[in-house]
C-alpha cells in the first residue's frame, strides 16, 4: 500500500512538472514585437518631444514645463525665464528633417502630421504676445544660442517655413533679429550668430555678410588639425566639435554657398574635415553604445553625436563609414543614453547622462538643456528606403575591433 502511494505521489509530481513545463513553453512563445531600428528610434523620438510640443500647441508649456536647474546654475531666475525659447529651438533642430519627410508607413505618417500639427500650433503660440507661451528672444545673451537653434530648424525644414504663414514668419524674424544686440562669446558661440544670418539668407531678407565672415574666417583660425577646431582660443576635449563646430559650419556653407563662391577653397576644407571628425566620432562609440564621459555639456546626452547624425543625414559620410554600420552605432548610443529609468521623471528629461546625474550639471543648463540631444535623430529625415534604414545590420568599428576581427589602423589627417 505504502508503495502504490508513493508510485501515485511521483506520477501526481511528473504530471504537474510536465503542466508547468508546458505552461512555460506557451508563455515564452508570446514574444514581445521586435521593432526595427527605425521604430525604435520613432518611439524615443515621440518620447522625447511629446511633452514639448504637445503642451505648446495646447499653450500650455509654461504650465507642464518644469522649473529645473543645474545645481550649479549661476542665476536660476534667468535660466528659467530663458528655458522656453531653449527647448523650442533644440527640440524642433532635431525633427526638422523628419518633418521635411514624405512618406512611409501609415503609422509614421499618421504621427508625422500630428507632429507637424503640433509644431506650427505651438510656433504660432510661441510668437503670438497674447498666448501664455509667448517667447521673447531678447532677454538675456543666452538666447543668441537658442535662436540659432530655432533657426536651424527652419534652414533644415522648409515645410516648416512655408507652412507657418506670412504673419508668422515675418514674427519669427524679428525675434532672430532681436539678438543681434548680444554680443556673441569668442567661442563656438560665433557660429550661431552665422547661422541666424545663414536663415536670413536662405529665406530672402537682407543678411550681415560680416558676421559670416568673421565666425568663418576665425573658426579657420582655431583648426587644430586632425578634424578638430579648439572651442575659442584653448583646446578642450570635450564634444562641441559635434554638438555645435562641424554641424554649423556645414549648415552654413550649404546656404552661404549658394549666395557666393568667395568661400569655395574653405568650403571643400571644411567638407573633408567633416568627414575626418566623422570617422573619429563613430570610433567613439563603444560595443554597448557608451562613449567616454568627458567634457562640459556632457548631459547633452546623443547630442554628442550631432555631427555624425547630421552627416548621415546628409548623405556625406566618408566612404570608410557605410550607412549600416552608422546607424547601429547611433542606435547603440540611443539606447545606452536612454535605457536608464531615471533617465525621465514625470515624462521630462533630466540632467544626467546615464538617467539622474546632478553632478554632472553645468552652470548653465536648465530643463531644456538636455533637449538637445534630438538631433541625434536627424537621420529619421531619410526615408525608410534610404540605406542607412534598408541595409542589414552591421558592426561598427568598436564592435569588429573588440570581437578580434582584423581592421584597418587609424591615421591622423593634416587638413590645414
Amino acid at each position: 500500500m505504502k508503495t502504490i502511494t508513493i508510485k501515485i505521489l511521483i506520477c501526481c509530481l511528473m504530471l504537474a512538472f510536465v503542466g508547468s513545463s508546458s505552461f512555460a513553453q506557451k508563455k515564452s512563445n508570446k514574444k514581445a514585437a521586435v521593432l526595427s531600428d527605425r521604430q525604435f528610434w520613432l518611439q524615443q523620438m515621440d518620447k522625447m518631444v511629446r511633452p514639448v510640443l504637445y503642451n505648446l500647441a495646447k499653450d500650455s508649456l509654461r504650465i507642464a514645463m518644469p522649473q529645473v536647474t543645474s545645481i550649479h546654475i549661476d542665476n536660476k531666475e534667468l535660466r528659467i525665464k530663458v528655458q522656453y525659447v531653449e527647448v523650442l529651438g533644440r527640440v524642433l533642430s532635431g525633427i526638422a528633417p523628419w518633418l521635411e519627410l514624405e512618406g512611409g508607413s501609415a503609422e509614421e505618417v499618421a504621427l508625422r502630421k500630428q507632429y507637424r500639427e503640433w509644431a506650427i500650433q505651438g510656433l504660432k503660440n510661441s510668437l503670438d504676445s497674447n498666448a501664455k507661451d509667448f517667447m521673447r528672444y531678447d532677454i538675456s545673451g543666452q538666447q543668441l544660442v537658442d535662436a540659432s537653434y530655432v533657426a536651424y530648424a527652419f534652414v533644415r525644414s522648409s515645410w516648416l517655413w512655408e507652412n507657418l504663414g506670412k504673419k508668422n514668419q515675418e514674427l519669427m524674424m524679428k525675434s532672430i533679429l532681436t539678438t543681434r544686440k548680444f554680443k556673441p562669446v569668442f567661442s563656438n558661440w560665433l557660429l550661431f550668430s552665422a547661422m541666424n544670418e545663414a536663415f536670413l539668407a536662405k529665406f530672402g531678407y537682407d543678411w550681415d555678410q560680416m558676421r559670416v565672415d568673421y565666425a568663418l574666417q576665425q573658426m579657420e583660425q582655431w583648426y587644430v588639425g586632425d578634424g578638430m577646431y579648439t572651442d575659442g582660443t584653448t583646446f578642450a576635449y570635450d564634444y562641441y566639435n559635434s554638438y555645435v563646430i562641424h554641424p554649423y559650419l556645414a549648415g552654413i556653407a550649404s546656404i552661404v554657398g549658394k549666395k557666393t563662391g568667395s568661400y569655395n577653397a574653405m568650403f571643400e576644407k571644411i567638407k573633408k574635415r567633416n568627414e575626418r571628425y566623422a570617422i573619429i566620432q563613430e570610433r567613439l562609440i563603444n560595443t554597448d553604445g557608451s562613449y567616454p564621459a568627458t567634457g562640459r555639456s556632457i548631459v547633452y546626452r546623443g547630442g554628442a553625436f550631432h555631427h555624425l547624425a547630421d552627416m548621415a543625414w546628409r548623405k556625406a559620410l566618408p566612404k570608410q563609414l557605410s550607412p549600416e554600420q552608422v546607424r547601429c552605432a547611433l542606435t547603440a548610443v540611443i539606447r545606452k543614453t536612454l535605457e536608464s529609468p531615471t533617465t525621465y521623471k514625470n515624462g521630462w528629461l533630466t540632467i544626467g547622462l546615464y538617467g539622474s546625474q546632478p553632478n554632472l550639471g553645468d552652470f548653465y543648463n536648465n530643463q531644456g538643456s538636455p533637449y538637445i540631444c534630438t538631433n541625434i535623430f536627424l537621420p529619421l529625415g531619410l526615408p525608410d528606403t534610404d540605406p542607412f534604414w534598408s541595409a542589414p545590420a552591421a558592426k561598427w568599428s568598436a564592435q569588429k575591433i573588440w570581437s578580434g576581427e582584423d581592421f584597418p589602423n587609424d591615421h591622423g589627417v593634416d587638413l590645414r
